[in-house]
């Protein structure tokens, strides 16, 4: 097999859902899946926790699609607004719950069920909360199934509980439409903030995958292990380690194959010197080499986060699962 070997743990995303409905306590639980679950799979993923959690969110309407192909029955939030009459049609025809953003958006998706997605200090999506009475005079009441909004810090008390204030007042302006609307603010890092900011539900996503997004001294076990087959090993003739000069002499150079458009870091050694588009070299080493085993870890040497790490390594890689 020339393509890298991604061997995700179900069993430990499994044990890393469990502990975080326990965190959440009786509310509701959102699996984040987006990304391929970030990198590890959304259709196995998904299928392997639907019985623990709630519903799934996903980034696009795509990815919601490919969802329902598999046989996820739960319910799946699509966090991008609908664009055009086009995703509007598809997310009806997966039924898929949409984001509102703005009048236009309340406008666009006529009876879909939604979320409306208020700006509490992110400024990526969502509508202000002065906004929400026009957007909510748009909807059927019944369609409108939630209120969200995201911590742009979670670690950072007062900017956390900022936040959580002005959510606050949009959730009020929510309920008194339609009660039973969920209101969840919180993603991995509210969940670890605390009880007061759950609600009535939560969105886990990197916590699911074995990682956090601060430092707060809870564990998690990562799931994804990435290994590269070894091609060739070469005796050493002098000149170049793949397009770097060589400083030292060498008995050998053995060659993987795994490279940058593998998803890794071209200037981020995984042996010697840079990595080639393909491949990478190493003094020695067996058929097989892992190249990441902790993404945290990998991250820092980076410069990046786990995040970018798990969504990257699994680009050209054949994923094997361990239940």
């Amino acid at each position: 097999m020339q393509k890298t070997i991604s061997v995700i743990n179900l069993n430990a995303i499994k044990n890393n859902a469990l502990k975080v409905r326990k965190l959440c306590k009786g509310r509701k639980l959102y699996a984040v899946v987006k990304a391929d679950a970030y990198g590890h799979g959304a259709e196995i993923v998904s299928a392997y926790i639907e019985d623990i959690v709630d519903g799934f969110c996903v980034a696009i309407v795509d990815e919601g699609a490919s969802l329902r192909i598999a046989g996820i029955s739960k319910p799946i939030l699509v966090f991008t607004p609908p664009l055009d009459e086009e995703d509007v049609l598809r997310a009806k025809s997966y039924k898929l719950t949409v984001t509102v953003n703005s009048v236009k958006t309340a406008q666009l998706i006529k009876d879909l069920p939604c979320h409306v997605k208020v700006n509490t200090g992110m400024n990526r999506l969502g509508c202000n909360v002065n906004e929400l009475p026009e957007i909510l005079s748009a909807l059927p009441p019944d369609s409108v199934k939630g209120v969200y909004s995201h911590f742009y810090a979670p670690h950072d008390i007062t900017a956390r509980d900022k936040q959580f204030d002005v959510f606050s007042t949009a959730v009020g302006l929510v309920k008194k439409i339609n009660p039973k609307a969920t209101a969840h603010i919180s993603a991995s890092g509210g969940i670890l903030a605390g009880d007061k900011y759950l609600l009535d539900g939560a969105r886990a996503g990197i916590l699911l995958y074995g990682y956090t997004p601060y430092d707060c001294g809870q564990k998690f076990q990562p799931a994804l292990k990435v290994y590269a087959r070894r091609t060739q090993v070469t005796p050493f003739i002098g000149g170049g380690v793949g397009y770097n000069t060589a400083e030292e002499k060498y008995d050998k150079l053995c060659a993987y194959r795994c490279g940058y458009a593998d998803g890794f870091f071209r200037t981020v050694p995984l042996g010697e010197k840079t990595l080639c588009m393909d491949a990478f070299l190493k003094k020695d080493g067996g058929e097989y080499e892992c190249v990441m085993d902790n993404a945290e870890e990998y991250a820092k040497r980076c410069g990046t986060i786990s995040y970018e790490v798990l969504t990257n390594a699994t680009h050209r890689s054949e994923k094997f699962y361990v239940r």
